[in-house]
């Protein structure tokens, strides 16, 4: 049986803790994964040499994971000085002004900035507690996934379970939706509340799955990648707002 091309609709979470682990596990992956996802846990680790170096050496994507927060013109520094690794994501927080910071300090490059809306960690009460205004989480995603693509981000993060209602926005038209919480069938959930299967996400008009655990926790996670890539080629996979 032929395995699955790789495809870049998916981009593995490299959630370990170092540089050279994350090598590992990309040379595992092999030619079955072209997209990488590095974010705070790695930074520290090594994360901006391993993006440097499956960037220009193995020709892979890298989505930078940052989440950056702050007043715009740091943010747009910040972003200013990321960009001249050559990355293809980064995110922010959804705020209208960190995403103009940030469309600054990427300009010149071909860096896409997306917008964080609410992590796929959260729930009502977390939310309740961080003294986010009331309503349904789903209501709040939308709303700030409009807000963050008027002000220009290119696309944003959401959980799969919003993915239709922020692709049925006007502004979402030509922007990314890019997943994580998106976990196969019988894998453990982790801290992740509110998800969906592979096949899923990608029905409900996402553009790209983050899949961390399930993958580098697999006794073989070239395997485990490739069955998610099979359901992603699978007909349950098809959106039905897109050709």
């Amino acid at each position: 049986m032929q395995s699955p091309v790789a495809d870049d609709r998916l981009i593995v979470a490299m959630d370990v803790p170092n540089a050279v682990e994350g090598l590992h596990l990309a040379e595992q992956l092999g030619d079955a994964v072209s997209f990488y996802k590095i974010g705070l846990g790695m930074l520290t680790g090594g994360g901006l040499a391993l993006a440097n170096e499956l960037k220009q050496e193995h020709g892979k994507r890298i989505f930078l994971d940052m989440k950056l927060f702050d007043i715009g013109a740091t943010v747009e520094n910040a972003v200013r000085g990321l960009a001249q690794f050559d990355l293809d994501f980064l995110t922010v927080h959804g705020d209208p002004y960190v995403v103009r910071a940030a469309k600054e300090g990427a300009s010149g490059s071909d860096m896409k900035i997306l917008a964080v809306t609410i992590l796929t960690s959260l729930d009502r009460e977390d939310l309740d507690g961080a003294l986010i205004k009331p309503g349904q989480i789903s209501d709040l995603v939308q709303e700030r996934a409009a807000n963050a693509l008027a002000a220009g981000a290119d696309g944003v993060i959401a959980s799969p379970q919003e993915a239709a209602l922020i692709r049925a926005l006007p502004e979402a038209e030509g922007k990314l939706i890019v997943t994580p919480g998106v976990r196969p069938v019988g894998a453990s959930l982790g801290d992740q509340k509110r998800i969906a299967t592979p096949a899923q996400a990608l029905a409900a008009g996402v553009d790209h799955i983050v899949v961390g655990r399930p993958i580098w926790t697999a006794k073989t996670p070239r395997g485990a990648a490739e069955a998610i890539l099979a359901e992603m080629n699978s007909p349950q996979a098809k959106s039905p707002n897109r050709s």
